[in-house]
């Protein structure tokens, strides 16, 4: 039986990005909502959120979450050898190009993990929420946590204090991926932060906000900027109808 609210079991979390094919995220996404959110579910996991990205017509983003990596396991293994994949999982993945750009995460901290239920999911056909999600992830060396403490201790508390709260914020887990069918990305250190928004120019206003903090202008950022490997990648997210996560 699948767990009824996730709020607190929450541990491991994948960040899933797919190019598809030109043309074919609404079929995905009309299938993906239709077909795969109850039947993941009922193996053990919790569908969070689906995207559309913003800045790419052809890039479906979604989140999915497990109790433990031992959950994980059991629920990927039911699934993908059970009925629902069996009938539609050819139609979906002839959507795609590539499904491999995956991130193995888990919250940052006891505090700044899910407080979400799937039992709160809009019914199949439930119009997509007028929301903006932004998501920003930063890679750091393999094995410094100096970037991550950062963004913990630091930046997350000045975002709370200047605007609204982030939905999650999430941080590489490093277990071994237990069920090598599906790849994840290996040696990754990343941070990431997903914020709701009403507008796309209220986010744009909470991060003028966050800049014009002191402390956050001439430290916090500072001190992320020399811990990164790259730039920051920052995601534009369009939340779908049946999007927990919006």
């Amino acid at each position: 039986m699948p767990p009824t609210d996730p709020a607190d079991t929450i541990a491991v979390i994948e960040l899933r990005q797919y190019t598809l094919r030109p043309g074919r995220r609404d079929e995905l996404i009309e299938l993906f909502d239709r077909e795969f959110v109850e039947t993941q579910e009922e193996a053990g996991m919790f569908v969070l959120g689906q995207f559309r990205d913003l800045d790419d017509p052809d890039r479906f983003v979604w989140l999915r979450g497990f109790r433990d990596m031992a959950a994980r396991h059991h629920a990927l293994t039911a699934f993908y050898n059970g009925p629902a994949w069996a009938e539609h999982g050819p139609q979906a993945n002839a959507t795609m190009l590539d499904s491999d750009d995956v991130l193995l995460l888990r919250p940052l901290s006891d505090e700044h993990g899910f407080a979400l239920s799937p039992s709160r999911r809009p019914r199949f056909g439930t119009p997509a929420p007028d929301r903006f999600v932004s998501a920003t992830v930063w890679s750091f060396p393999p094995g410094r946590s100096d970037g991550v403490a950062l963004i913990r201790d630091g930046l997350l508390p000045a975002l709370h204090s200047t605007g609204p709260a982030p939905l999650v914020a999430l941080t590489t887990e490093t277990a071994h991926n237990t069920f090598p069918r599906l790849p994840i990305r290996s040696g990754e250190n990343v941070a990431a932060i997903f914020t709701s928004y009403p507008a796309e120019s209220t986010c744009r206003q909470h991060l003028a906000d966050v800049l014009a903090h002191p402390l956050v202008r001439d430290e916090i950022l500072p001190g992320i900027e020399r811990e990164q490997t790259t730039a920051p990648r920052i995601l534009r997210l369009a939340p779908t109808g049946r999007s927990v996560l919006s």
